[in-house]
């Protein structure tokens, strides 16, 4: 009985394992391991099989970036896509060419999405084969094109400059040049711009504010870094002599009139306020930050700022003391240490007085320029040429105190506040100079 009993157990054991076994076998699913081609191959298979016209319907119905996104599937997706694109229909639903009634933010936004879609569906194609399509996209549009658009409101720069952003980050340096020189092709943009810089400054009024936006809203403004802003800002120099270099800064970074023009003939004729060099001295010290590049010394950025201030006249000396105290120490320092080393004390004593003058109006802290008078004085090796600067600086000081008063006396400009406000704070910058300059020689 127990026998039995033991026996029975066992079998009964053993059954239960072996269903146990067939039922967990049987519930176990089937695993199939595919590979990326095989995904795509099943993929394609599907569009395939699809006819073109539902596709083509498809495609219709989806946003750019969804377009964008579907590109990179497979390649022949991708082609296909780009066929679809060369039509005259996608042309004429998504190449927006009126941009004067659509709002600035919705275009700008739009080309930034075709810039994505372009670089993806393009990205298996040479940038030969890439530049030539954007060509056959884009060659037409006037207000991607010089002195084509005549609305001064026109958004069409800008959005071409987000779609060239957009297409073009991450490309190496090779294929930027293949862009800017794409660029240049279809635009005549070096062409255009010695039309510009060898006319007389402000007689081709209209050509300069359209190089100037074109250049600023296409290739300079878009990109958020520094760097890649001087690799195209570089580009628009170089194949220009010194002089017409500091021309082009001008027209692409000079303050502008509220009428529109450049200011030429302010920049001669009367002192402007900080903000109206401020973008001028940005660029002039982004430069000098390069100074160690190939062909670019710090030799080449000093010739730009001597022919910069003295086109198309010389400068009103504010202006130029203005410029250099927003450029900073190092540039500030660099120009007038090369002035006196070339002999010229009387410039750079009248520039350093009227720095101080800029220090007191604007607020700047009148120990920055003691300690650039006190680097300037180092620059001179022998002791009599140290006094003959100091010496110089001091009757300086006097003199411009003069001009002012005999300004205001000989022409009867008693009623002219703003040159006697500019007098007055010139003899209060002059009191707070020659105190901390005391303070600082007798500590």
């Amino acid at each position: 009985m127990v026998k039995n009993t033991a026996r029975n157990a066992g079998k009964y054991t053993w059954t239960h394992k072996s269903r146990y076994k067939r039922i967990s076998h049987r519930l176990r699913p089937s695993r199939t391991m595919m590979t990326r081609s095989q995904c795509a191959s099943r993929t394609n298979n599907f569009f395939r099989e699809m006819p073109a016209e539902v596709f083509d319907m498809i495609l219709d119905k989806l946003s750019l970036p969804d377009i964008s996104v579907l590109t990179m599937v497979s390649k022949d997706l991708s082609m296909y896509i780009v066929d679809y694109m060369s039509t005259l229909s996608w042309k004429n639903k998504n190449i927006i060419q009126s941009f004067h009634s659509i709002g600035f933010h919705s275009t700008v936004c739009h080309y930034k999405h075709l810039g994505l879609l372009f670089k993806r569906c393009t990205l298996l194609l040479p940038t030969k084969e890439r530049l030539k399509f954007l060509c056959c996209m884009f060659s037409k549009i006037p207000c991607f094109m010089l002195e084509r658009c005549l609305e001064p409101y026109c958004s069409g720069f800008s959005s071409y400059g987000i779609f060239l952003r957009t297409l073009i980050a991450g490309w190496d340096e090779l294929e930027c040049n293949r862009v800017f020189t794409f660029l240049c092709d279809t635009t005549n943009l070096l062409q255009k711009i010695e039309a510009v810089i060898t006319a007389k400054p402000g007689v081709r009024w209209y050509q300069e504010m359209q190089l100037r936006s074109f250049c600023r809203q296409v290739l300079l403004d878009p990109w958020p870094n520094q760097s890649e802003c001087q690799f195209w800002l570089m580009h628009l120099l170089k194949p220009w002599p010194i002089v017409s270099q500091a021309r082009l800064l001008f027209i692409l970074y000079g303050p502008v009139t509220a009428e529109g023009y450049l200011s030429w003939e302010d920049m001669v004729q009367r002192e402007l306020p900080y903000s109206a060099l401020c973008e001028l001295a940005k660029v002039i010290v982004m430069l000098f930050s390069k100074a160690g590049l190939k062909g670019w010394s710090c030799y080449s950025m000093l010739s730009i700022f001597e022919e910069l201030s003295v086109i198309p006249q010389p400068w009103h000396v504010e202006n130029v003391a203005h410029l250099l105290v927003l450029c900073g120490n190092s540039l500030c320092y660099n120009v007038l240490a090369s002035k006196a080393l070339n002999g010229r004390i009387l410039e750079i004593s009248r520039l350093i007085v009227h720095i101080i003058l800029v220090c007191e109006k604007d607020g700047y802290h009148m120990s920055w320029a003691v300690k650039l008078v006190q680097q300037l004085y180092m620059v001179f090796s022998t002791a009599p040429e140290k006094f003959y600067f100091i010496q110089h600086l001091e009757n300086m000081f006097s003199l411009v105190t003069k001009e002012f008063f005999e300004y205001i006396v000989a022409g009867n400009h008693f009623g002219d506040r703003d040159t006697f406000q500019t007098l007055c704070i010139l003899l209060d910058s002059s009191t707070h100079f020659h105190t901390k300059f005391l303070h600082t020689l007798l500590k």
